[in-house]
């Protein structure tokens, strides 16, 4: 019933524009701020969460310490191109109401990374809020340009596939 709630109703697509635009502020904000300083580098980061792999209470989960060293950290310049832009985009996607889903999927797989990490800060505040967007759905982007995005890229799919009685509003 809440589920159906979250993703049927017109009212609470304005609270989820609301939940959307203040998480993207925060995505945009974050990722902007690295981009512009020209400086960001993510191996510091990423060597500080292999050390929390040991002691007696671990921070970091060994499989995933051990994806940072073995995975992460020697494609470092590529994550420090893909951290700032991933949050960049993020942010403009939610936003502006664009692929929302795929945005907040994304924001919450950059949630998840950086508590594994060892981190909390506001990722946990952003995965429950970014949950509740994930869960809306297409209701999540309403006031937004998927309203009008969405039906266009369903009745393009339709189209290539030769399926007219693929739904075609949001």
């Amino acid at each position: 019933m809440f589920i159906h709630y979250l993703r049927e109703n017109r009212y609470v697509s304005l609270l989820l524009t609301l939940l959307r635009v203040y998480l993207g502020w925060e995505w945009l904000n974050s990722g902007w701020g690295k981009i512009s300083s020209g400086n960001f580098d993510a191996s510091g980061f990423m060597n500080g969460a292999i050390q929390k792999i040991s002691g007696e209470h671990p921070a970091v989960q060994p499989w995933w310490g051990n994806f940072l060293k073995e995975v992460a950290l020697p494609y470092v310049d590529l994550f420090n191109v893909i951290v700032p832009w991933g949050e960049f985009l993020v942010g403009l996607g939610l936003i502006f109401g664009i692929f929302t889903s795929f945005s907040i999927l994304m924001g919450l797989t950059m949630n998840f990374a950086y508590m594994l990490s060892g981190t909390t800060s506001t990722n946990p505040q952003m995965v429950i809020l970014g949950m509740f967007i994930l869960v809306a759905g297409i209701n999540a982007g309403k006031i937004g340009l998927d309203r009008w995005f969405m039906p266009l890229l369903a009745k393009l799919i339709n189209k290539k596939s030769g399926n007219e009685q693929f739904p075609q509003s949001a």
